[in-house]
C-alpha cells in the first residue's frame, strides 16, 4: 500500500517525526537546565516556535511529554557513552561513562528520580519505560557479569543476576544521595569503589 492509497503522505509522517524530535530535544534541555518542578510546557513550547496548544497536538500532557523525554534520553544516552550492555567489562565500563555523563545534567537526573518514584503506578505514562528499563539494565548487567566469569574477571562467590540488581539499585540510591548534596557525593567514584570488590581487573 502506498503512502498515495493511504491518504497520508509520507511527507507528512517525516514532518510529523521531525516535529516530535525537535520537541523532544527542546524538552531535554529545558528540564536539563530548569529541573522537573520548574520546566514548563510553555517553555518547550516557546523554544520549538509553537504554541502550547500546538505542542500538546504532539503530547497530549506534561507526563506524556517526561516520559517520550526519558526514552529519547535514554536512546541518546547509549549512543553518547557507547554502552553495550552485556558486552562483559567494557559493559561495565560504558555504564560508569554514563554516571559521569549524567553528573553533569542534575536536572534529567531529578526528572529521572522524581518520575521513577511516580511510576510505579501501572496507569502512570512512564510506567512502560521503568519497568522496560529494569530489565534491560538488569538483564544487560547479568550478561555482563555472566562473560566476566568466564574470563576469570568476577571475583569468587559473586553471583551475575544478584550483582546485576544491586548495582543498579546502588546508583539510584546515589543519585537520590546526589541531588541532596553534590558537594559531598561523586556518583562515579562511589560507583567504582562499589563495584571493585566484585571484580579481579581494574576497571
Amino acid at each position: 500500500m502506498t503512502s498515495t492509497q493511504t491518504g497520508r503522505p509520507r511527507g507528512s509522517y517525516a514532518k510529523t517525526a521531525a516535529r516530535r524530535r525537535e520537541i523532544l530535544e527542546a524538552g531535554m534541555d529545558v528540564f536539563a537546565e530548569q529541573g522537573f518542578r520548574s520546566g514548563s510546557l510553555r517553555e518547550v513550547a516557546e523554544r520549538v516556535g509553537m504554541s502550547q496548544a500546538g505542542l500538546l497536538h504532539h503530547f497530549s500532557t506534561k507526563n506524556d511529554l517526561l516520559a517520550a523525554i526519558l526514552d529519547f534520553r535514554d536512546d541518546r544516552d547509549r549512543e553518547q557513552s557507547a554502552i553495550e550492555i552485556g558486552s562483559g567489562l567494557e559493559g561495565i565500563r560504558g555504564l560508569l561513562r554514563l554516571v559521569e555523563h549524567n553528573m553533569r545534567v542534575p536536572g534529567l537526573v531529578e526528572l529521572h528520580c522524581v518520575l521513577s518514584a511516580e511510576a510505579t503506578s501501572p496507569d502512570h505514562p512512564a510506567h512502560d519505560h521503568f519497568v522496560r528499563r529494569y530489565s534491560w539494565l538488569i538483564d544487560g548487567m547479568t550478561l555482563s557479569f555472566q562473560m566476566m566469569a568466564r574470563e576469570g574477571q568476577l571475583a569468587p562467590g559473586v553471583e551475575p543476576a544478584s550483582a546485576a540488581r544491586m548495582l543498579i539499585a546502588m546508583m539510584d540510591g546515589l543519585q537520590l544521595q546526589w541531588l541532596l548534596d553534590r558537594d559531598a557525593v561523586d556518583m562515579a567514584e562511589e560507583t567504582r569503589r562499589s563495584l571493585r570488590p566484585l571484580l579481579t581487573v581494574e576497571l
